[in-house]
């Protein structure tokens, strides 16, 4: 028999809980439903869930604070949030995946929205059977042991940005679209918007240190990882300096 996805709803309106959950098991989820981040970091020191519906707007702690702490830990760090909110501006997007969620739903949502935005970033979270290893200029990622080194030295990539990263490097000097980025690293059947893709490059770039000015923005066109980036930056600012 297969085994049900496990979802963690933390959502404080029982009646938009309950919604939720009825879909969720009508569909061939097994949810469980809390209403406050105290019982929800409770769920999750007992059973890690395969995702996280995670509500903005929680009693106590908030569900950012809440996304970020669990960004922060090893244990916890693998699994995906989707952030549930009304908040609808931008701002608050970019805030939301900075926490550290997945994917950004804004309230009121479709059933079948949201289920269709679970399922992909499941489909997301499963390993592609990747044991390659590759190098440009002096960074370095095995896909068999999940690591990142630059100068011999390991950095610690987060699950979005190790995919991200490998794609970038196994496909250097070129420029890459936002749009293509989506559709070869996050999956053509996801509904998030463009604006992830930037999230996750500063996030990819914090993580590579001095390595992540090896991804350079292209105005107007997308990002390309190269060796000679570091090499373009120096000139240009001696160049500046004369």
């Amino acid at each position: 028999m297969r085994k049900m996805p496990r979802v963690l709803v933390v959502e404080d309106e029982p009646a938009i809980a309950e919604l939720i959950a009825v879909n969720l098991r009508h569909n061939g989820f097994a949810p469980t439903v809390v209403f406050d981040g105290a019982a929800a970091q409770r769920e999750i020191d007992a059973v890690l869930p395969d995702v996280v519906l995670l509500d903005w707007m929680l009693p106590g702690e908030s569900g950012v604070a809440l996304a970020k702490r669990w960004r922060s830990q090893e244990r916890t760090k693998p699994v995906p949030i989707i952030m549930l909110t009304a908040r609808i501006e931008e701002s608050d997007k970019v805030q939301g995946l900075d926490a550290g969620a997945d994917d950004y739903v804004t309230k009121p949502f479709s059933t079948h929205e949201l289920l269709a935005r679970i399922r992909a970033v499941l489909r997301r979270r499963a390993p592609e059977i990747v044991n390659d290893s590759v190098q440009v200029g002096e960074l370095h990622l095995d896909a068999a042991t999940y690591r990142v080194s630059h100068q011999g030295r390991e950095l610690k990539v987060g699950p979005t940005e190790f995919k991200l990263l490998h794609f970038l490097m196994k496909h250097p000097e070129r420029v890459h679209t936002r749009g293509s980025l989506l559709d070869r690293v996050w999956g053509d059947h996801v509904f998030i918007e463009e604006r992830t893709v930037d999230v996750h490059v500063k996030r990819l770039r914090e993580s590579l240190g001095e390595a992540g000015k090896m991804i350079e923005t292209v105005r107007g066109a997308g990002y390309r990882l190269s060796a000679q980036a570091v090499l373009r930056l120096a000139k240009a600012g001696i160049a500046a300096s004369a």
